[in-house]
């Protein structure tokens, strides 16, 4: 079964009454969370384009790019999508929920955080309200503020990348523990891994550009060793 057709037996659910937050807490296990993280995403970006006042075709285009939907899905994509915008519910209840859905599994809360900044600039702009969104976001998750700098510098495109903040150590680090922490970051992002985590095999082509910031930024660190 696809995640798509996994999704419409949770929009089912949505349809028949059941609240999105129920929706969330039956996703928790494999193969749902593949599911729940598609959901979670396009929950989120939902209430982050509610922050910044309108919703954009580029912004569509970017949901499109990270889960490639297919022209029969896109009326469920959008229905959770509408969903999440009207619901009086704050944003923050939403991330704390998806938080408890995910557990310490900051890796898969990267990762969705790492779809919102794609959708965020989608537009080519970077909105103060998407920013305080995200910070908002990111510490509810738990996100280490250096790997939030490194998302942020990597996307917005007025943040010069940082090699230190791309790779979450500090300058001072020896180059053997930054040579590790390159190393690691490389070895999360393998697409097995990221699939067995949980995220979409539509989604895992994010890791791409975030490979290519990662080594760029080892690449100066090193030369300069």
């Amino acid at each position: 079964m696809s995640i798509w057709a996994r999704i419409s037996e949770a929009l089912a659910a949505l349809a028949s009454g059941e609240p999105l937050s129920e929706v969330f807490e039956k996703l928790r296990a494999p193969p749902e969370r593949s599911v729940a993280f598609t959901i979670a995403v396009i929950a989120l970006g939902a209430k982050m384009a509610k922050a910044d006042g309108l919703v954009t075709r580029d912004e569509v285009t970017a949901f499109r790019e990270v889960f490639q939907i297919a022209e029969g899905d896109e009326d469920g994509a959008a229905r959770v999508f509408n969903l999440a915008r009207r619901d009086v519910t704050g944003f923050d209840d939403y991330a704390r929920r998806i938080k408890s859905m995910f557990g310490d599994d900051t890796d898969m809360l990267y990762d969705l955080l790492e779809g919102l900044f794609h959708i965020a600039v989608a537009d080519g702009a970077y909105h103060p309200n998407e920013n305080h969104f995200l910070e908002e976001v990111s510490e509810i998750f738990g996100i280490p503020e250096n790997r939030f700098q490194s998302l942020r510098c990597r996307f917005v495109p007025d943040a010069k990348p940082n090699p230190y903040d791309v790779l979450g150590v500090d300058p001072g680090t020896p180059i053997e523990e930054i040579r590790q922490r390159y190393r690691s970051l490389v070895r999360e992002m393998h697409p097995d891994r990221m699939i067995a985590r949980g995220v979409p095999e539509e989604a895992v082509k994010l890791a791409e550009k975030r490979l290519t910031v990662i080594n760029n930024a080892w690449d100066e660190i090193n030369e300069a060793a």
